[in-house]
C-alpha cells in the first residue's frame, strides 16, 4: 500500500519513521523542520497509523517494509537516509534487510538488542500502563482523531508477549550500510546495544546521550539532530570521495 506521507524541503532525501501510535505529523517534528532546510524530508504514516488506513496487521513488520518500498517507488526515490525510533526502527531494520539497495544510511534508536530476563514482567507492566491510560476518555478521543484505522486492533499486536522481534534486533552483523545507533543513557536495556553492536559490525557508529531514554530524539532533539547531520554528511562525503 502507498503510505500517506509528509514531504518538504529539497536535497538528498531523509526519511523518518515514527514510533508506535504516533504519526508523521506528531513525531520527529523538530527533526523534520531542522532537516528541511538542506534535505528533502519524507515522513510517512506507517500502516494503520494516521492517514495510512489499513486493518491488515498480520506479519506487520514485513508488510510495513513492503509499504515503504511501494511508497518510495511511487515517489520515484531510489536512495534514502532512513531514520527510525522504536516501532519505526524495527520497520527500518526489516526494510534494510528486504530492500538494501534503497538505503544510503540507517539511523536507529529505541531498540532492545537483547531480550531482558524480566521481559514477561516488563511486558505485563506495559500492558497495565496502557490499560490505565485507555481508561481516560480524552486519551481514547485523541487516538480516534489521530488514526483513521482501528488503533485498538493495532495496539493488540504489542499485547502478545512474543511480539518483539528480538531475532531481528540482536545481531546486526549482516547490515552492509553505514549505521548510527543513538541511545539515551536512561534506558539500560537499549544502552546494551552501544557495546554489542559495534563488535558485530564495523559499519555501526554509536552515540549515548545523557538526560534521555527511549525517545532520545524527542528528549534531546538538538543534540540528536546535530549528530544525525554529522553522520549523514560523513556518509555523503565518503560516498563522493569514492566516485
Amino acid at each position: 500500500m502507498i503510505l500517506h506521507s509528509i514531504r518538504k524541503g529539497s536535497g538528498g532525501p531523509v526519511l523518518f519513521l515514527h514510533t508506535g501510535l504516533e504519526t508523521s505529523s506528531t513525531d520527529f517534528e523538530y527533526q523534520q523542520n531542522y532537516f528541511a532546510s538542506n534535505f528533502e524530508v519524507i515522513a510517512p504514516d506507517l500502516r494503520g497509523h494516521g492517514k495510512s488506513h489499513s486493518n491488515d496487521f498480520d506479519d506487520y513488520f514485513s508488510k510495513s517494509a513492503e509499504d515503504l518500498r511501494e511508497t518510495l517507488d511511487e515517489m520515484q526515490i531510489t536512495n534514502v537516509h532512513l531514520v527510525g525510533c522504536s516501532l519505526g526502527a524495527i520497520v527500518a531494520l526489516f526494510f534494510v534487510r528486504q530492500y538494501p539497495e534503497y538505503i544510503k544510511s540507517l539511523t536507529l534508536s529505541g531498540l532492545m538488542p537483547v531480550k531482558p530476563q524480566n521481559w514477561n514482567a516488563m511486558h505485563e507492566e506495559s500492558i497495565n500502563m496502557q490499560n490505565v491510560m485507555l481508561e481516560k476518555e480524552e486519551v481514547r478521543e485523541e487516538l480516534d482523531n489521530k488514526h483513521h484505522s482501528d488503533w485498538q486492533t493495532l495496539l493488540s499486536i504489542s499485547r502478545d508477549s512474543e511480539w518483539y522481534p528480538f531475532e531481528e534486533t540482536e545481531d546486526l552483523s549482516d547490515l552492509n550500510v553505514p549505521v548510527l545507533y543513538i541511545v539515551g543513557e536512561g534506558n539500560h536495556h537499549e544502552v546494551t546495544g552501544a557495546s554489542i553492536y559495534p563488535k558485530q559490525n564495523k559499519m555501526i557508529n554509536v552515540s549515548v546521550l545523557p538526560f534521555a531514554a527511549h525517545l532520545v530524539h524527542d528528549q534531546q532533539p538538538e543534540v540528536y539532530s546535530q549528530l544525525l547531520t554529522q553522520f549523514i554528511n560523513n556518509v555523503q562525503n565518503k560516498s563522493e570521495s569514492t566516485v
